[in-house]
């Protein structure tokens, strides 16, 4: 019991820190003063410091995608095995958006940990999202579902800008904010999300015919 305490209490700190100051500003050193433990117990339980990120963005994200699947599983048992592409699309980056966005969430510390992750991707946080696809799959394969005459190519590219918008609107949150002067309402979790879906999905229905395609590449 003693040695899971101990291992919290180096995660709980981590995460504090990393959410407030950074990667590349928290030193081990660091993180043991503040859990109030030895560097032993660092190396004993994670290794390294691009192991305890690690097991910290894991964490974070398997609860996100989670929720994804289970908004994804909920749509297409609605629909039969096959749900509307705005409800995929939504299930896709809601549960992203969610969790870093709006007043409450922005104060908490996993929030800010993995709005942190988005703007700074160090390499253990890159090699994890270039490895764990498989729920992304899923995805496709849903948005395959409502959209059976989309070539896969298409299917791919509209995941990835959906992800793509996702995190930018994370990441430069605060800019956006200045930029629109407070237009753009970024407490409106919900209508962000709806913002972001309706772009991603007028991407997938609304492809050029193979003549203006050809006109453009003229």
């Amino acid at each position: 019991m003693a040695t899971d305490r101990t291992r919290t209490a180096i995660l709980n700190a981590a995460e504090r820190l990393y959410a407030e100051r950074g990667f590349s500003d928290v030193t081990l050193r660091d993180i043991v003063a503040e859990a109030n433990v030895n560097l032993a117990a660092v190396n004993y339980h994670f290794g390294s410091k691009d192991e305890l990120i690690a097991e910290l963005f894991v964490t974070r994200s398997i609860a996100t995608n989670r929720e994804r699947l289970s908004e994804l599983k909920a749509v297409e048992d609605a629909g039969g095995g096959r749900a509307p592409i705005e409800s995929v699309m939504r299930a896709l980056v809601g549960p992203t958006l969610r969790g870093c966005l709006g007043p409450d969430r922005q104060r908490s510390t996993a929030a800010r940990f993995m709005i942190r992750a988005s703007i700074e991707a160090v390499p253990p946080i890159r090699k994890i999202r270039n490895r764990e696809i498989s729920h992304l799959r899923r995805f496709a394969a849903a948005m395959r579902r409502s959209l059976p005459g989309c070539p896969d190519v298409d299917i791919y590219w509209g995941l990835h800008f959906a992800l793509a918008m996702a995190h930018q609107t994370i990441r430069d949150s605060e800019r956006l904010d200045k930029l629109s002067e407070g237009l753009c309402d970024l407490n409106d979790v919900d209508g962000i999300i709806n913002r972001v879906v309706t772009a991603s999905v007028l991407a997938l229905t609304q492809r050029p015919s193979a003549a203006t395609a050809r006109a453009q590449r003229a």
